[in-house]
C-alpha cells in the first residue's frame, strides 16, 4: 500500500517529469497502486507525486454532479486554458488527500479539458465539467508543484491547516481501517480463487 504524501513534503512541491516509457509493468503496476490508495483515501483524484513518485501522471474516480462518472488515468496532461471571456467560475468546496481533513471553498471553472496519453501511450482528451473539471484541474495543478492551498487567501489556507491539524488523525484511522477491510477482502478473494484456475 503506498502512502499518500502530505503537504510539507518536497515531492508535492516540485513540478512533475514527463512519462517517458509506455506500456510497461511498472507504469500499470503504478497506476493500479495509485487507485488502491485513492480507494483507501476515499478520494476522487490522486497525483503521482501524491504517493512519492516524480511523475506527470494521475487518476481519477469522481462524479460530475450531473449523474456522470468518470474512472481513468492520464500521463503528461496539459489543462487546456478556457478563454478568460468565456469562462465560468464556481465556487465550491474541495478538499486533498495531501491536507487531510481540510474542505474548504476553491473557485475553479465550470469546464476543463486535459490532453494527454493513457499508460500505453495511445493519446487522450479528457474533458469534464462540474466536480469532474474541479478534479482534472487539481490533479493538474499537483503534477506542476501546486496544492490548492496556493489558490487560497491567506485567512482561508489558515483556517484549511487548522482543520487539518484538528482532523487529521481521525482521517489516517479511517484509512487504516478501510485498508484493513480492502486488505481482509482481497485476502478472502485469493482464498476463494483456485491456483491455476
Amino acid at each position: 500500500m503506498r502512502r499518500v504524501t502530505e503537504i510539507g513534503e518536497e515531492v508535492l512541491r516540485r513540478p512533475c517529469r514527463d512519462v517517458t516509457e509506455f506500456g510497461t509493468a511498472e507504469l500499470t503496476a503504478l497506476v493500479d497502486d495509485m487507485f488502491r490508495a485513492m480507494q483507501v483515501a476515499e478520494g476522487a483524484g490522486l497525483a503521482a507525486n501524491q504517493v512519492g513518485v516524480d511523475l506527470r501522471l494521475f487518476v481519477f474516480d469522481c462524479h460530475d454532479g450531473y449523474g456522470g462518472r468518470h474512472v481513468g488515468h492520464i500521463a503528461n496532461p496539459v489543462l487546456e486554458q478556457p478563454d478568460p471571456r468565456r469562462r465560468r467560475l464556481i465556487e465550491d468546496v474541495e478538499g486533498c488527500l495531501s491536507v487531510p481533513g481540510a474542505t474548504v471553498v476553491v473557485p475553479r471553472t465550470e469546464h476543463a479539458v486535459v490532453r494527454g496519453f493513457d499508460k500505453d501511450g495511445a493519446p487522450l482528451v479528457i474533458e469534464g465539467r462540474g466536480y469532474f473539471a474541479r478534479c482534472l484541474q487539481h490533479e493538474s495543478d499537483h503534477l506542476l508543484g501546486t496544492v490548492y492551498l496556493d489558490r487560497l487567501a491567506k485567512r482561508d489556507r489558515e483556517e484549511a491547516l487548522r482543520q487539518m491539524d484538528e482532523r487529521r488523525e481521525q482521517v489516517f484511522a479511517r484509512r487504516a481501517a478501510r485498508a484493513a477491510r480492502l486488505e481482509q477482502g482481497e485476502r478472502a478473494e485469493r482464498a476463494r480463487t483456485p491456483l491455476g484456475g
